[in-house]
């Protein structure tokens, strides 16, 4: 082998390499890299057990893998990657499970990075009818360019995706005992970036109908797996050939440090590096403040306790700035906590006593009344959205006027969200109000009242938010009182905050362009699911009552009769996305352990006596309890109303201040209502940050002052019900 042949092969690779990992599709056209460096000619080559012998492929890439000469790759690595290795490499299938009646819009939200659709037929979901790949997309979009109206234009988003999908019999497919570079000559001879994984291929690697799909393969994961492989022989090939001109593999190297110091450089970089770095530093400070026993903790427990949970706080407020799961931080900080109180504070020998142990299960069955509660309501509503129980309330709305939707939105959220959690009602009315309102800058403003609604609502009913719900639970509240007495304010506050923010809403014919198909009625099963749902729901309090047993009992009922009930309907069906399992695997777990994380937390700062000392220091500064609750409903705004209110429960004991004492009640008014004040205050409202991709600033610049108007006006309207109910504005007793 001449040495102008060895030099054009490591330019090739390197070529090769930095094609795979810069090129913005991934795809390179390796057949012509190749001819254009003369480093082999069109070989005969059976790539499949089913092809044809004597079938001659364009397959120039195979020489890599299968002349010894030029592979310096270890045999199963690099170009003679069989396919099932590249598949374990990659970590997923490649591919979305599509039914053939959802809709393009939905398979393309759905459709994960570097993903495609396999389309499945609606009756038997084993039969693969297609695939649907950006390929596929453009020409969706070539037609769509072509309609003479916005409605005709639409209605391509809203077709379904079999209608532009490339059908089965046209699909390539391969084995996984197929090399990588084998996949490459077929997908490049087809002209075509993905390829299914099959057991076995038919006649010229034709998809035999019928046969199980174990994955879809990428032309961008064959050449990052190549490329990752090839990288490993780069030394071994300067070392047989210390001769070679030009150094390109040195050059390269040197090329990839630049880029990396460059990067370096970059402020999200910089940023990141800070915060690993002193993440590193506390992490370890800490392990070696608690291994060592150390003196300081002892003689400074309660400072230490106070620290952990101001870092906590903040890693909480600013989970978007440092990227940590607020879940996770919530854990760390009441382990932290919890090992301070019971090994260092006040009498401790270093060691938990008998007294601490006790606490500590006290404290975790307190938690889990409202983490399973949690829970079970979550999978109820989950399950009446699969078999979309919620057309019920759909098929009501249709008014075409912008002004008059935001109110019927606003009032049917605030009812929906007393009967429900208002996190699932804010989910589920932001996607509708997808479908309804097509302009993005409206959907916000419309999105922005629907946390408004839903806080609102959620506060009357101890079901509704779960800062009323733990009140609740704790017997700080009770039902009747609790939706006698809030109802009237926490419509003020509603009505207030419309009022105001409805004169930000433009009347146009926007409306005539939403996506909400004609109102149609719902599938017997659906109602029935629907209403044994509800009527899940709003037992709960009544069983609550009656047996005196712990709300989270009556919900479990609940979802162990709605699951009895969906498994009889579906006895005999395959699918179990209607099925309750289905749901649970929805459920936002780490929301419930963030959960877990504060109240453990917030119950060891109860325990040791901090919050009794910041309950007198509030009674020593603030005139009374009314201000009190307003300064915690507007730190609600900045900081998350669950600890705020598990605070609040530890500072002021039910011996002094009663069941449904004043002060319970303007407290779940204040810490419901407050967070809407600003978007980071709820539940609710980070939701809508994530799903409509809402900012800190333009909510602070549009709703803030819209929410605080409702806010003050629901307390003085709560104030001012509770005079007249207790005869202070009638000159006597009622």
């Amino acid at each position: 082998m001449t040495k102008r042949v060895l030099s054009q092969l490591v330019v090739s690779a390197a070529s090769l390499s930095l094609t795979a990992a810069f090129a913005p599709s991934g795809l390179t056209n390796i057949a012509h890299l190749s001819s254009n460096n003369h480093l082999a000619t069109r070989i005969s080559a059976p790539l499949s057990s089913s092809a044809n012998s004597d079938e001659v492929i364009d397959a120039d890439i195979i020489a890599l893998s299968t002349n010894p000469t030029l592979n310096l790759t270890p045999e199963g690595y690099g170009f003679s990657s069989p396919i099932s290795r590249v598949m374990k490499e990659s970590g997923k299938s490649g591919y979305y499970r599509a039914k053939s009646s959802e809709s393009v819009v939905d398979v393309m939200g759905k459709i994960g990075k570097n993903e495609v659709a396999l389309v499945f037929d609606e009756e038997n979901d084993k039969e693969l009818m297609g695939i649907f790949t950006d390929f596929d997309f453009i020409r969706l979009s070539t037609e769509q360019a072509r309609a003479r109206t916005e409605e005709e234009s639409a209605t391509f988003m809203a077709a379904p995706v079999s209608s532009f999908m490339t059908t089965a019999d046209k699909l390539i497919c391969v084995e996984p005992t197929s090399t990588a570079s084998q996949a490459v000559a077929i997908m490049t001879n087809n002209n075509v970036r993905h390829t299914v994984l099959v057991d076995k291929c038919g006649p010229n690697f034709s998809f035999v109908p019928g046969t199980s799909v174990n994955g879809v393969v990428s032309m961008e994961a064959l050449l990052r797996l190549i490329q990752s492989d090839n990288r490993l022989s780069y030394d071994k090939l300067s070392q047989k050939f210390p001769g070679l001109a030009n150094k390109p593999i040195e050059q390269m190297r040197e090329e990839l440090k630049s880029q990396a110091n460059a990067l370096a450089n970059n402020e999200e970089t910089a940023k990141k590096d800070i915060i690993r770095v002193g993440t590193a530093i506390l992490g370890a400070g800490s392990i070696a403040l608690y291994a060592t026993q150390s003196a300081w903790l002892s003689s400074h427990a309660e400072l230490a306790m106070i620290a952990i949970f101001l870092l906590g706080y903040i890693g909480i407020i600013f989970e978007e700035v440092f990227e940590f799961n607020k879940a996770a931080v919530a854990l760390l900080m009441s382990t932290g906590l919890w090992v301070t109180y019971a090994d260092f504070y006040g009498e401790s020998t270093g060691i938990a006593s008998a007294n601490v142990l006790e606490q500590l299960k006290e404290q975790l069955a307190e938690v889990s009344d409202i983490c399973f509660f949690l829970l079970a309501a979550s999978a109820i509503v989950e399950v009446v959205d699969a078999h979309q129980g919620f057309k019920v309330v759909t098929n009501l709305i249709t008014t075409k006027s912008k002004k008059g939707l935001f109110w019927v939105i606003g009032f049917l959220t605030f009812f929906l969200s007393a009967i429900l959690n208002n996190l699932t009602v804010t989910i589920v009315m932001v996607s509708l109000l997808r479908k309804l309102v097509p302009n993005d800058d409206d959907r916000r403003l419309f999105g922005a009242m629907v946390v408004v609604a839903a806080n609102a609502g959620g506060v009357w009913t101890p079901i509704g938010d779960v800062t009323t719900t733990m009140l609740w639970i704790n017997n700080n509240l009770s039902t009747i009182p609790t939706v006698t007495e809030l109802f009237l304010p926490s419509l003020v506050c509603l009505v207030a905050s419309l009022f105001f923010l409805v004169n930000n809403i433009e009347e146009d014919s926007s409306l005539a362009e939403s996506t909400l198909p004609p109102p149609s009625p719902l599938a017997p099963r659906g109602q029935v699911v629907f209403w044994t749902g509800i009527a899940s729901l709003l037992a709960v309090p009544v069983f609550a009552e009656l047996t005196g047993l712990p709300p989270y009992l009556a919900m479990l009922t609940g979802l162990g009769a709605i699951w009895t009930m969906t498994d009889i309907i579906h006895m005999d069906d395959e699918e179990e996305e209607m099925k309750v399992p289905a749901a649970l695997s929805k459920l936002d777990t780490s929301g419930i352990l963030f959960f877990l994380g504060i109240l453990m937390s917030i119950g060891v700062l109860d325990k040791s006596g901090l919050l009794k000392e910041l309950a007198q220091f509030l009674n020593d500064n603030l005139p009374n309890q009314d201000i009190i609750a307003t300064v915690i409903g507007i730190a609600s705004a900045l900081i998350d109303n669950v600890p705020l209110v598990a605070a609040t429960m530890g500072m002021y004991d039910l011996a002094d201040y009663g069941t449904d004492d004043k002060l319970w009640q303007l407290i779940a008014l204040c810490a419901g209502t407050g967070g809407s004040i600003l978007i980071i205050g709820s539940a609710s409202g980070v939701a809508l940050m994530g799903l409509e991709k809402v900012d800190f600033l333009w909510y602070a610049k549009n709703v803030s002052v819209g929410a605080a108007v409702g806010y003050f006006a629901g307390i003085a309207a709560y104030l001012a019900q509770n005079a007249i109910l207790s005869g202070a504005l009638l000159g006597g007793s009622v």
